[in-house]
């Protein structure tokens, strides 16, 4: 008798969609993070983005457009520009934003990746990850991990810096997700 492929394929498909504790069987659970309960609007009003309670937002001193967002040894910093920037340039800028000058960090930095390129909804993307050791402690750690990611188009050019120390990267999950989440919630109100 000849196998039945398609009854197979249908089956298979019908267990994960009405089972899904089948897929994740043997598996830990996935990370639970706090809510992003608190919504927050860049000044020139053109994003949004979601943070859970309790993380400080606040404008950089040398250049108030700039948004830098903490919770607890996690950070990001959103980099906006009104007009659409040479996004591969703007990426290699925006890569240069660290925690501290170039005289305070390593010349040498460690890619995970870098320039890796698509689309988010209809604008161009950048993504790149690294880990940078700064002579001096940060936030109380010396390597981090960072990540940039450079959105440019309809009108807009926008950075978003997550800065994470390095062992939290390697060793929580739930840290990491957070981030991600954060940075996830970014809505640009002209979509």
């Amino acid at each position: 008798m000849k196998p039945r492929w398609d009854l197979f394929n249908k089956t298979v498909l019908l267990m994960v969609v009405f089972c899904p504790q089948i897929v994740l069987a043997g598996r830990k659970a996935p990370a639970t993070i706090p809510p992003l309960t608190v919504e927050h609007q860049h000044p020139s009003g053109a994003f949004l983005f979601r943070t859970p309670e309790g993380w400080k937002v606040q404008p950089m001193p040398a250049d108030p457009d700039v948004l830098e967002v903490w919770g607890g040894d996690l950070g990001l910093r959103f980099l906006y520009r009104a007009g659409e920037a040479g996004y591969d340039s703007l990426h290699a800028n925006c890569m240069l934003e660290r925690l501290a000058g170039p005289m305070d960090t390593a010349p040498q930095v460690k890619y995970e990746y870098e320039y890796v390129g698509g689309l988010i909804g209809s604008r161009r993307a950048l993504d790149s990850a690294f880990t940078v050791l700064y002579d001096q402690p940060r936030h109380g750690h010396r390597e981090w991990r960072q990540r940039t990611v450079t959105v440019v188009g309809q009108g807009d050019s926008l950075c978003v810096m997550s800065y994470m120390p390095r062992e939290t990267w390697k060793s929580s999950p739930p840290s990491r997700a957070l981030v991600d989440s954060v940075l996830a919630s970014v809505t640009f109100r002209h979509p």
